[in-house]
């Protein structure tokens, strides 16, 4: 056995928390887990949809990984999304470390939502601009930042949030952001597939296409698939497959993958019977009574804080055995003091279903 000890303290230190993280699989329990809003995964609707395409793009989208077909992708999403142009990447994390390290330079400035995503953070620390967190959703705080702001100022922030499930006040942003001559660029990973009359996200339901640098699709949500997208001009696209490195130095997705991709473009926006299913659901939760605190949410995210990781586990290992697929969110991942179970409603979640995990609760 290799002499690794040295990597005992810290997870030692997790363990003394009840923090420590490990894999685990929850088969045949009801899913109010998993990120497949529309159950286009769980269906398996894109199941046939990689027959006879390569499984291996054979390099980098500068090398051997480029295909004509790929551009014709690119080119179907950035009309779905009203935008100049797309350009996939592998991964939502890869696409937002690889457009905040590359765009922001030396001098400039990043001011990002303090609840802004671990591959937003990322980023932002591999870019050399000074970057400084403003309050979740906070116009105030932003504006007095922004400011104070050198340089060109980027605005970042989620349209729907991962962990709270709120929206962003993007009209109010966008009036900051033309004010100071500032960019903002938003993550609409959360929002991909179920906001929208057909699931076009929270930029174009605000009708801002023109207003906002740069957005963020990302398809191992609500699509179902895998990968992600940077929509914006075609010189932001130019610039990120000169400059970002997630883009340059990785081999590249493969035609299945794109594929599957295109395959959820042509399906999830004629889903709106499941879009209003959800809807109904998110109302009937955010309308119960439980004896938890419940966050505010009009997304299929709904958090039920429960203070400390020992109570948070608890609580979840309960929910477990009663047959539901329900995970706690620990600190370090929030806050102390707002662990919480992170339930996501899906489309494919019956009414009796939901009303057996509110018991639980209550």
């Amino acid at each position: 056995m290799y002499p690794d000890h040295f990597l005992d303290q810290k997870l030692q230190a997790r363990v003394e928390a009840n923090s420590l993280r490990t894999l685990i699989h929850l088969p045949n329990k009801i899913d109010f887990c998993s990120n497949d809003y529309l159950g286009i995964a769980k269906s398996k609707l894109l199941h046939h949809s990689s027959e006879n395409l390569s499984v291996g793009s054979t390099g980098s989208r500068l090398l051997a990984g480029h295909t004509p077909y790929i551009n014709e992708v690119e080119q179907f999403i950035a009309s779905f999304h009203a935008a100049d142009s797309a350009l996939l990447f592998n991964s939502g994390y890869d696409a937002n470390v690889g457009l905040l390290s590359s765009v922001p330079q030396k001098g400039d400035t990043i001011l990002y939502d303090y609840l802004s995503h671990a591959s937003i953070r990322d980023g932002i620390r591999l870019s050399m601009a000074q970057s400084f967190s403003f309050k979740h959703n906070d116009l105030e705080d932003l504006k007095k930042k922004v400011q104070k702001a050198s340089g060109q100022c980027f605005i970042v922030t989620e349209s729907v949030f991962s962990m709270d499930g709120d929206f962003c006040p993007l009209h109010e942003i966008v009036a900051i952001a033309k004010e100071f001559n500032a960019h903002v660029i938003i993550d609409e990973a959360h929002a991909t597939g179920v906001v929208g009359n057909q699931g076009e996200g929270w930029v174009q339901v605000c009708k801002l296409e023109r207003d906002v640098f740069a957005r963020i699709h990302t398809f191992g949500k609500a699509c179902g698939c895998h990968g992600a997208v940077v929509l914006g001009s075609e010189r932001l696209k130019s610039y990120l497959i000169n400059f970002a490195r997630s883009l340059m130095y990785s081999t590249s997705l493969p035609e299945s993958a794109v594929h599957a991709i295109l395959s959820s473009y042509k399906i999830f926006p004629n889903m709106q019977l499941e879009r209003n299913h959800l809807r109904n659901l998110v109302t009937q939760f955010q309308e119960a009574k439980i004896r938890f605190n419940k966050l505010i949410s009009n997304t299929a995210i709904q958090g039920v804080i429960v203070p400390g990781n020992t109570e948070v586990r608890n609580l979840a290992k309960m929910l477990q055995h009663a047959g539901f697929d329900v995970r706690p969110v620990l600190y370090p991942t929030v806050p102390a003091g707002a662990e919480r179970l992170r339930i996501v409603l899906h489309a494919f979640n019956s009414e009796k279903e939901l009303q057996q995990l509110i018991s639980k609760l209550q």
